[in-house]
């Protein structure tokens, strides 16, 4: 069943190179076998389309309390073609991201419950909007000049918004996600959908699943693993949108 999982995460100065190599697999990551697609749009010329590049500066010159890569991790639904996942991921960073740099990898691991595929996308991006102007690389990083852009670096997005506002941004954010996810799966034919909201938005009173991770899952027996995937299934039937 379709089930709605969306986090957003940002790495400070330092981490977002290596970050990079991890979600599309290069260097000392490139023996996992899950990744399905990987592509970067929006670098600066400077970079040469080599995303790696882009956020190795961004380690470099990024201020020091700044993030140097945020992002986006979807669970994208297995109801769907790993071709049509892709286009779905695609349609997903367009929407969330705009023309800000960008990596997009999707990776589809065998689920440690169950055997089964588990579909998702890594987006991580820069704040620092493009804007047409072609600054050097250390000028990119540098801080908005906005009566004189081109004196400055490129507009971080997240920069000037207080508490309230960002959070309202990630609640519509998620929104997004889900109407773009529901609306992948109406035009294959998928009668499931997902739904952004938590459980006590929508008056489910039942905790929400928890994150078992690889060590708590090495130690279940096969039992209790057929028992918790059982489980998981009958409530991710219960918990479809009417």
């Amino acid at each position: 069943m379709a089930t709605f999982h969306h986090r957003l995460k940002s790495g400070k100065k330092g981490t977002a190179k290596d970050h990079i190599d991890y979600i599309t697999r290069q260097g000392k990551h490139a023996k996992r076998d899950d990744l399905i697609y990987a592509e970067s749009s929006n670098l600066p010329d400077w970079a040469e389309g080599d995303p790696a590049k882009f956020f190795k500066a961004s380690d470099t010159y990024e201020r020091a309390n700044g993030a140097a890569y945020r992002e986006h991790v979807i669970a994208l639904p297995k109801e769907l073609t790993m071709e049509q996942n892709c286009a779905l991921a695609k349609q997903i960073a367009q929407e969330l991201v705009g023309n800000k740099p960008r990596v997009l990898a999707v990776h589809a691991p065998e689920g440690k419950l169950g055997g089964t595929s588990n579909p998702h996308v890594h987006l991580a991006y820069s704040d620092r909007v493009q804007d047409g102007i072609n600054r050097p690389i250390d000028k990119t990083f540098a801080r908005y000049n906005a009566a004189h852009p081109e004196a400055g670096g490129c507009r971080k997005d997240s920069g000037g918004r207080n508490a309230v506002e960002l959070r309202d941004d990630v609640i519509a954010k998620r929104k997004k996600i889900a109407d773009t996810i529901n609306q992948a799966l109406a035009v294959h034919g998928h009668d499931a959908r997902v739904d952004h909201r938590s459980h006590k938005e929508r008056g489910i009173e039942r905790q929400p699943e928890r994150h078992l991770g690889p060590a708590k899952i090495k130690h279940m027996s096969e039992d209790d693993k057929a028992m918790y995937v059982t489980r998981r299934s009958t409530h991710a039937s219960d918990l479809q949108p009417a």
